[in-house]
């Protein structure tokens, strides 16, 4: 199923998304050598088995974002510290005027 789609938005997050899938899409096929349709249609996979890529996809995101929360927090704790490091707080605050 060829089609000519021109993507109509002007947001450019949907864009970018839409370019994301795009990539990533031709990296699948350039690793598996097929699109999912050909999966669906040679029955090579059921409902089951792309449900189960689905949890398993989305559990890895959720370790995505736990992973990321935690380097927010370092980054947050780095920031802080910094501000109260009073060696450091006298280096940035040494050249001004009281």
């Amino acid at each position: 199923m060829k089609t000519n789609y021109r993507v109509k938005t002007e947001d450019t997050i949907v864009q970018s998304v839409i370019e994301k899938m795009d990539r990533r899409s031709e990296f699948g096929m350039k690793k598996y050598g097929k699109a999912m349709i050909e999966e669906v249609q040679t029955g090579e996979k059921d409902l089951h088995a792309f449900i189960v890529d689905v949890q398993e996809e989305l559990m890895d995101a959720l370790l995505y974002l736990e992973s990321a929360k935690m380097c927010l927090q370092l980054e947050v704790n780095k920031a802080m510290l910094s501000q109260t490091d009073p060696l450091k707080f006298a280096k940035r605050h040494e050249n001004k005027v009281v």
